[in-house]
């Protein structure tokens, strides 16, 4: 994994890293008034195991979605500078260069989520496009 240099792909917890790991808590829609509960679970957790891993900034893979690491702000303009705060934990120095590769792929900002790259300038709401009834960020 470190042979390849941590700006070659967008990925780029290589060198230094010996393994990922990724904490999960899953719970049956049923039990949905226990929510509370089992989300101060898997923060207790974290919390427990954060003398033992890295900390400038602490990362994590993309894939593992960390909704407590930050999220865009659904209810105005996607900013860098907003989604900067998860972003350089995923993607460290890379994040830069994919904010512009997004830019130029997307300027119009179909491709979006919770935690979708922000253009260079924020897009206004009105400008993202609708699938369904819901509206993607």
């Amino acid at each position: 994994m470190a042979n390849i240099s941590d700006n070659a792909t967008p990925f780029p917890h290589r060198a230094g890293y010996l393994y990922k790991m990724h904490h999960m808590v899953f719970w049956d829609a049923k039990d949905a008034n226990n929510a509370d509960k089992y989300i101060c679970w898997i923060r207790r957790l974290y919390s427990y195991v954060t003398p033992y891993v890295s900390q400038s900034p602490r990362g994590a893979y993309f894939n593992y979605r960390d909704l407590d690491i930050g999220v865009n702000n659904n209810e105005g303009p996607i900013s860098v500078e907003t989604a900067r705060v998860w972003g350089e934990k995923y993607f460290n120095n890379n994040f830069d260069r994919l904010v512009q590769v997004k830019t130029r792929v997307d300027p119009e900002n179909f491709s979006g989520m919770n935690k979708a790259f922000p253009l260079n300038q924020a897009v206004p709401h009105h400008h993202h496009r609708q699938q369904g009834k819901r509206t993607y960020i």
